[in-house]
């Protein structure tokens, strides 16, 4: 990284930071520094609003912006890089507009962000992984639905593919595990009027445990096949199944959200042919049901 880079970054810092809009603020005050090229001293005060300002991700972006511009005009290449990286840990989505920067800014913020990426998404699948573990599973939507958008970023290059599939059957395991808000208190009214007749439930549709007063099918009979030793050491513990159930508790489809191994998914799948359940039911009238599965194998 040059001078040149320097001027750029500082472009980008002095257009967007909310600290550096207020003239009585110190980071106001290191800009000056900068700007007369006392680059050593607007370090020194740099360095002492970091441990002030780390519980606030924009204002800190904003100091590591600025401690990037004096480390490259210091010639410190390697600091400078790592302040970077200290941006990109605070703010995984963040990358500075064609608007903001120039496209060697940009490029140095993707460099850096394309190392980082991949571990800051394992790391935030653990802490998703244990709000669900926790049955939180309101957080745990948020989050993986937040790492969803982490892992579809370009500068991800299609890494994680795998734990994209796992990560998607985690948002629909707790989109449908999230516990519906209380009905409102109903009234008490002198002289109800009389309830209308419930509607007759359409035979073509396949409710879900989204669907107001469906009542979910419970299961009769659902042997899970044992792992094959042979392929034991290969097949993942969890999986995700995708079942839809008909009107008389039949497994009716089967689809494997979440692979375990390929030869034990053909076993599995086809060992739900044999699956019984009390059917799903709305108004007491039996109905079709699509049913998410977690799979836990045993080896």
């Amino acid at each position: 990284m040059t001078r040149t880079l320097a001027s750029a970054l500082l472009m980008v810092t002095l257009a967007s930071p909310v600290l550096a809009q207020a003239p009585d603020n110190p980071l106001a005050a290191a800009r000056d520094l900068y700007a007369s090229a006392r680059y050593d001293e607007a370090l020194a005060m740099l360095n002492g609003l970091r441990p002030l300002e780390s519980s606030n991700p924009t204002n800190l972006r904003s100091i590591e912006q600025y401690r990037s511009l004096c480390l490259l005009a210091l010639g410190r290449a390697a600091e400078a890089e790592a302040a970077i990286a200290a941006v990109v840990a605070a703010d995984p989505m963040y990358l500075p507009t064609e608007t903001e920067a120039a496209p060697r800014v940009r490029t140095a913020f993707s460099e850096v962000r394309q190392r980082q990426l991949p571990e800051i998404a394992r790391s935030r699948y653990a802490v998703a992984k244990a709000s669900f573990d926790r049955k939180d599973f309101a957080s745990a939507e948020q989050q993986f639905r937040e790492l969803l958008r982490l892992i579809d970023d370009p500068d991800m290059g299609g890494r994680l593919g795998d734990l994209r599939v796992l990560v998607q059957g985690f948002v629909d395991l707790s989109t449908a595990s999230v516990a519906p808000p209380p009905e409102p208190k109903k009234e008490e009214t002198a002289a109800p009027a009389p309830a209308p007749a419930p509607p007759v439930p359409d035979p073509q549709r396949v409710f879900t445990a989204d669907d107001e007063g469906i009542t979910a099918p419970t299961a009769v009979r659902q042997d899970v096949p044992r792992v094959p030793v042979q392929i034991a050491s290969q097949t993942r513990d969890r999986g995700i199944l995708d079942v839809t159930i008909d009107e008389l508790g039949r497994v009716v489809s089967a689809k494997l959200r979440v692979s375990l191994h390929p030869i034990y998914d053909s076993q599995l799948v086809a060992a739900t042919r044999d699956w019984r359940y009390h059917p799903a039911t709305l108004n007491g009238k039996a109905v079709k049901f699509r049913k998410i599965i977690q799979i836990t194998v045993t080896k």
